[in-house]
């Protein structure tokens, strides 16, 4: 597989250059092994931006997953990427760096 264009910090220059093979080379780079709840977050975040050209906030990714996992799940997007949803759920998805985001 070819790499897509990165920017300094590992992010997509362009997103649409994102495929499920670049997900998976970035989450093993992140030592992150991608089960169905990755995948789920991971395609609402591509689905959000293909509407919006904007990565999705935090809180709407864990709106989505409490829907379909229930209100206990409030954190889950925390569990499945621990080192940050924009170091690690928004890079995997393929998103650019948001701008004015902490990387944490």
């Amino acid at each position: 597989m070819q790499q897509p264009e990165i920017d300094g910090e590992g992010y997509l220059i362009e997103p649409n250059s994102w495929n499920e093979e670049v997900a998976k080379e970035f989450a093993k780079q992140e030592n992150i092994e991608l089960v169905e709840d990755h995948w789920d977050a991971i395609n609402f975040m591509r689905g959000y931006y293909a509407e919006h050209q904007i990565a999705p906030d935090v809180r709407h990714v864990m709106k989505h997953l409490a829907e379909r996992l229930g209100p206990d799940s409030r954190n889950r997007i925390f569990e499945l990427f621990p080192y940050g949803y924009v170091k690690q759920a928004c890079k995997i998805a393929g998103m650019k760096r948001p701008r004015g985001w902490s990387t944490g």
